[in-house]
């Protein structure tokens, strides 16, 4: 692992690096060195001085790296500010982070705690790698993914929590940018809003049959209501006609010796006809 490693990554990896001089001033380039120093003394039991090496260093270019980890050749950290690297993490070689990536633990407990990944892996921006799982050679971590289990080698894992959504054979085959990753999220989103929209239509079908049926229902009562009011005037005028008849059977109702009805007897029968 030399100098010329972490330069050759720069400029291989980022279009923006165009001379040797400019690979020179990455911040990436910086913290790996210092690392690389920090991480000497650490091996040597040295206290103090590993961490005094990572704090200056995380001062001077926002990259945060433990003296324990392990970090193989070719690593490409780009524009690098917030990354995280754990105590017990390691990293293979040729592997790229982007800036805001942790690579964290998810306890307070002793020993590997924290992920390994392994050569030529891509982790997108802001991405949270955490707990002693593993990324497998050639893999993508799609940026603001939390990855807490083990990423297969050659696969593309997006999400939270993170899941592997596509696969490819090696790292012959094209490489998937970052903004085109699927987004498994987004189209669980799209399918929920189409069926709430499906369940929306139906509820306002069935709401409209409903509606319907009452407006029926009421015009129906309407009618039970006026045909309830046109028997009650038949009862009415059957009473009278009864009423009327009664009268006209009682023994004292005689006709005169003409063979007619009084008039006052005559009247009341044509009036119990009429009623009808």
């Amino acid at each position: 692992m030399s100098i010329r490693d972490e330069i050759k990554a720069i400029m291989e990896r980022d279009p923006a690096a165009t001379t040797f001089a400019e690979a020179l001033l990455y911040p990436s380039l910086h913290a790996i060195l210092f690392h690389r120093l920090a991480h000497k003394l650490y091996n040597m039991k040295m206290p103090f001085f590993p961490r005094l090496i990572n704090q200056t260093s995380r001062f001077l270019t926002g990259i945060d790296i433990h003296p324990g980890a392990k970090i193989g050749k070719g690593l490409f950290i780009d524009h690098g500010m917030g990354v995280v690297i754990g105590e017990t993490a390691e990293i293979g070689d040729n592997v790229t982070l982007y800036q805001g990536v942790t690579l964290g633990g998810t306890g307070k407990q002793r020993g590997k705690r924290h992920p390994t990944i392994e050569d030529d892996a891509y982790i997108g921006v802001s991405a949270l790698v955490l707990g002693a799982i593993t990324v497998g050679k050639g893999a993508r971590i799609g940026g603001g993914s939390v990855v807490l289990k083990d990423v297969p080698p050659y696969t593309t894992a997006v999400g939270v929590p993170a899941r592997v959504v596509a696969m490819r054979r090696g790292l012959t085959d094209e490489n998937q940018r970052i903004e085109n990753l699927p987004d498994p999220e987004g189209d669980m989103i799209n399918a929920l809003q189409l069926k709430s929209e499906e369940l929306e239509a139906r509820l306002r079908h069935l709401l409209s049959e409903h509606v319907e049926e009452i407006h029926e229902a009421a015009h129906d009562h309407e009618d039970l209501v006026a045909m309830d009011n046109r028997l009650g005037k038949i009862e009415e005028k059957l009473e009278r006609l009864e009423q009327n008849l009664g009268k006209l059977l009682i023994g004292d109702h005689k006709p005169n010796t003409n063979g007619h009805y009084k008039q006052g007897e005559q009247e009341a029968a044509e009036s119990g006809f009429k009623g009808l």
